[in-house]
């Protein structure tokens, strides 16, 4: 079976920057009532760093969530390559595309890697994110654990498949 990695990433004290943490722990939750021990392990933290790609070279799956400030629908659910530059135009100081980079270089794993973003609208110093986030982090957890039985574990398979949902980027 797929060792599976799910880290959610983001500030909970700033608001819509949490989500990526706030679907971590939905993750933990689900997989801890509906999934056999050790099935997928979970993460959080303010940002990616470095580091973090000597972790990622223990798995075989990787799933990052992360806040997004771009004007996309609820979510979105992408495949990631991997990338030299290390800084995107985001909030966080480490891309996941550039930790992957990392991690094939490093450590020559290539974990098969997942990004998912959730959008938000507010992030000031607030620990409550807003109703709209809230449901669009709803959207995206629903989404990552139709990938996760559909697609990932090879005992669902009979699930269909995940690219029929919305946000789904190849």
């Amino acid at each position: 079976m797929s060792k599976i990695l799910f880290y959610g990433y983001g500030n909970p004290g700033r608001q819509d920057d949490g989500l990526g943490v706030l679907c971590a722990e939905k993750i933990k939750q689900w997989a801890t009532e509906n999934l056999p021990d050790n099935t997928i392990d979970v993460d959080t933290n303010y940002q990616l760093n470095i580091e973090d790609a000597e972790k990622m070279s223990h798995y075989d799956i990787v799933i990052f969530a992360d806040a997004s400030q771009e004007k996309i629908r609820q979510y979105e659910l992408s495949r990631l390559k991997p990338s030299p530059t290390q800084v995107e135009f985001t909030m966080h100081a480490v891309s996941p595309a550039y930790v992957l980079h990392l991690c094939q270089n490093l450590f020559e794993k290539k974990p098969v890697t997942y990004l998912l973003h959730l959008r938000g609208y507010a992030w000031q110093f607030n620990q409550k994110p807003t109703h709209q986030a809230l449901e669009n982090l709803s959207a995206g957890f629903d989404a990552v654990r139709e990938l996760i039985l559909n697609d990932l574990l090879p005992q669902s398979k009979n699930h269909g498949s995940f690219n029929h949902l919305h946000g789904i980027k190849a």
